[in-house]
């Protein structure tokens, strides 16, 4: 009897690693794979400044104005530029969640449209610089990656 009992034991004991390594491979082996997911976002943005080159005008109040061409729409941004300073760079569109952005007299905010656009910056009711720029469309590719 007791080598029955020893021989079932060593059998059940060989039977459950057998099982054991069967779950162990199971559990790690890789599941499908999926292809690879990507988010992207691109941004047009405009640089444009006015500076008092020799500094004479010590404290001043630059103005600008950006104009679309196709709605008509007339963006505005105020800054205070202070004495030492001499000048001022200012980003279109402006990002509503900052302090000072682009925005219509009416309070809407600026957007990156595709299009064509005037600017202009006003010191004590005069324009003393502008230019114009145009907005492209914006399209992004993604590639997927091949699922290996």
């Amino acid at each position: 009897m007791r080598d029955f009992t020893h021989n079932t034991s060593l059998r059940l004991s060989h039977l459950l690693r057998a099982a054991g390594l069967v779950v162990a491979l199971l559990v790690l082996t890789p599941t499908t794979s999926k292809a690879q997911t990507w988010l992207v976002s691109t941004d047009a943005f405009i640089k444009m400044g006015v500076m008092d080159k020799f500094g004479q005008l010590g404290n001043y109040t630059a103005r600008f104005v950006v104009t679309s061409q196709t709605t008509g729409k007339e963006y505005i941004l105020v800054k205070q530029i202070e004495k030492g300073q001499n000048g001022v760079d200012v980003i279109f569109p402006s990002e509503p969640s900052d302090p000072d952005y682009f925005k219509t007299e009416s309070g809407e905010a600026a957007k990156g449209t595709p299009g064509r656009y005037t600017w202009e910056c006003q010191v004590s009711g005069k324009k003393v610089v502008g230019g114009r720029f145009t907005f492209p469309e914006v399209g992004n590719d993604i590639t997927v990656v091949d699922r290996r």
